[in-house]
């Protein structure tokens, strides 16, 4: 029915937002119904451009009265396929227009940014009035602020100052018929009913478009910070030194690990040097406020310019051609158990792992199988489960993964989240596919450990 009525459609987001901005083209429209890791790709029915909350209201409401799915899409730079549509008659509505922000809130250490800001000009914003931003990540330069918040994305300070989460304080979001709710007037205390914002976050587009954020800033970050690189035998080994090179937890900036196989490639890709004098199992990457106590006699470099070994994993993983990109975590003391597992559930394909150590937070990049293949990634998300981990760590359900929530909630909780799902949108026009399975069961074909 949505293809029938897409011509009168096509011309009232025209209307809405400026015939430019409403791309129609393939050969456009592609790179935006194609996720990073190529293994989603579809050429959306167009993509469409708002530059504020109104165009965004009026795009939804042309859309929820002609029954055509929404994606709404930020940087693209997710690896779950969660901003890209799953069929050829969807509208990718990108949020890359919505920049504008509000002063620095100074004394109240707050900023109100539009959901296309990247999370490097917030970061600048921050700097600009000497405070930081306290969520960062590889693709600062590309992912936005409303992809960010849509995943609750967690990066490499949450070690620090937590995941998107603990930094939003109220959001402005437009919900699935066109309404418009703005919470970012919010107060420190408030308790007058539900928390609307919090409900969002996280909630992968699949509840409402986010339009704007209010941020909590943080005390800048230490000019004169310390950047090391250990070699451990073990994560145990990683944990328990990252535990204690700093003087206390609060000077601990970012503790992240490389395996050997991810060390070799970026080494590889990017064209640089090993960075220790021995090869080992692991590399503890941390950044402190002071100089760190490594032990005596441990094979480490202290090198700001270390941080490139960690940044570019998902680059080198790249050059391998499409893989499937996993998202997992687990208590800290069963990733070990994890790890040695690991190359027996991919055979005959191979994985390397990197990640945010302190929170149990693995990335599993496993290279070989077609992208319909999910046997490597069942095998995994099943051990996973049933050490008590999760599916998603911080990338999201997205596509990938919806077969696979009940490994990572009960049914209680399903029934739940497609409870408001189905009281918010209705038609289920917003992000359909994402999160929940679409026409199977939640578990798909998988079983429950």
């Amino acid at each position: 029915m949505a293809r029938l009525q897409s011509v009168s459609a096509l011309d009232r987001l025209r209307d809405a937002v400026g015939a430019e901005h409403v791309l129609t083209d393939p050969g456009v429209t592609q790179a935006y119904g194609t996720d990073w890791t190529g293994r989603w790709s579809v050429s959306p029915l167009a993509v469409v451009r708002p530059a504020d909350t109104s165009e965004v209201s009026a795009v939804v409401q042309v859309c929820a009265a002609d029954g055509i799915p929404l994606v709404p899409q930020g940087g693209n730079t997710g690896l779950v396929g969660g901003s890209v549509p799953a069929r050829p008659d969807a509208v990718v509505l990108s949020l890359r227009r919505l920049t504008s922000h509000s002063d620095v809130d100074v004394f109240g250490r707050q900023v109100t940014v539009g959901a296309g800001l990247s999370v490097a000009e917030v970061h600048a914003l921050a700097a600009r009035s000497g405070l930081t931003y306290g969520v960062d990540l590889a693709s600062r330069d590309s992912a936005t602020i409303g992809g960010t918040v849509a995943t609750n994305a967690g990066g490499v300070r949450v070690v620090r100052f937590g995941d998107t989460r603990a930094q939003v304080v109220g959001l402005e979001a437009v919900l699935a018929d066109g309404s418009v709710i703005d919470r970012t007037g919010a107060l420190p205390k408030d308790s007058a009913g539900y928390d609307i914002s919090e409900l969002v976050v996280g909630s992968e587009g699949t509840l409402a478009v986010v339009t704007a954020v209010l941020l909590r800033l943080r005390d800048r970050l230490p000019p004169e910070r310390v950047t090391a690189m250990v070699g451990v035998s073990s994560l145990r080994e990683a944990v328990e030194l990252a535990a204690t090179v700093a003087t206390s937890r609060d000077d601990l900036l970012a503790a992240e690990y490389i395996d050997d196989v991810g060390m070799r490639l970026v080494c590889g890709v990017a064209g640089l040097t090993h960075p220790l004098a021995e090869r080992w199992p692991y590399y503890l990457l941390i950044e402190t406020a002071r100089t760190p106590h490594l032990p005596v006699g441990s094979d480490g470099a202290v090198d700001r310019r270390l941080w490139a070994y960690r940044e570019r994993q998902s680059e080198a993983a790249a050059t391998l051609g499409t893989g499937h990109s996993l998202d997992i975590a687990l208590a800290v003391h069963h990733l070990d158990d994890f790890l040695t597992q690991l190359p027996e559930l991919v055979v005959p394909h191979r994985a390397f792992t990197f990640g945010h150590l302190l929170e149990g937070n693995v990335h599993v990049q496993i290279n070989g199988p077609d992208p319909g293949d999910d046997a490597a990634t069942d095998a995994v998300l099943q051990v996973v489960a049933r050490l008590g981990g999760s599916v998603s760590s911080e990338h999201g359900v997205g596509r990938a993964k919806p077969g696979y929530l009940a490994l990572s909630r009960d049914q209680a909780e399903i029934d739940t989240m497609r409870a408001i799902k189905d009281a918010l949108d209705p038609g289920h026009l917003l992000n359909p596919g994402v999160l929940f399975a679409s026409g199977t069961s939640d578990s798909g074909t998988m079983s429950t450990p």
